[in-house]
């Protein structure tokens, strides 16, 4: 599992026009390749009658499966300047799917990869990019007067509050940073007088829009 990286946040969609042709950017976060062509398929199935829908994704860990689609527009002047916005964007398991209402305008092989270009970078920026950083969680199980001085402090702190049960004794879920660990136990020791019962927890990924 990597450390961190970057992703979109979740589905969006962003509208441009250049020379009167409509440019729709569909976005979404893809685990496999077959939900990438199922994502494809749909945004198609939706705009049937556009003049191109064009496609490109990129997923997995090191980014090893890498598609672009031009779907009818000249060779290199769609799916490719599509994927490279991904790539310089460093943006994993994304798909990106550019429907294009043709307007009347050519607008020549530049002028195609400027557009395409454009309409996936504002289409990214609409649905949002997330860093996810894999993050241990750690417990803390403490009696209910602890709760008011542990949970401010935590909230205060650099440490981002996971949540809170409340059961026979309430447990506080924090995430920390695998190489905090031990400063967190030594912190919260000290916060309870040495009452909370602090253990490890799985891991997971927290993520934060950038």
């Amino acid at each position: 599992m990597l450390h961190k990286y970057y992703t979109v946040k979740g589905p969006g969609e962003n509208e441009i026009v250049i020379d009167r042709s409509r440019f729709i950017a569909h976005v979404a976060r893809v685990e496999t390749e077959e939900d990438a062509q199922a994502f494809i398929a749909d945004i198609k199935k939706k705009h049937w009658d556009a003049t191109h829908n064009c496609s490109a994704y990129m997923i997995g860990e090191n980014n090893l499966i890498q598609k672009a689609n031009d779907d009818g527009e000249p060779s290199g002047t769609a799916g490719v300047p599509m994927l490279e916005v991904l790539k310089k964007r460093d943006l994993k398991d994304t798909v990106v799917v550019v429907t294009r209402y043709f307007g009347g305008i050519k607008l020549g092989a530049g002028g195609l990869i400027r557009a395409y270009g454009k309409s996936t970078s504002e289409g990214l920026n609409a649905t949002g990019v997330v860093e996810r950083k894999l993050m241990r969680i750690m417990k803390t199980k403490i009696d209910y007067t602890w709760l008011g001085k542990v949970e401010n402090e935590v909230r205060s702190s650099h440490y981002q509050l996971k949540e809170i049960h409340y059961l026979d004794a309430v447990e506080v879920e924090v995430y920390v940073e695998e190489a905090a660990k031990d400063d967190f136990t030594s912190w919260m020791t000290e916060l309870t007088n040495g009452q909370g019962e602090i253990t490890e927890s799985e891991v997971e990924y927290l993520e934060t829009l950038i």
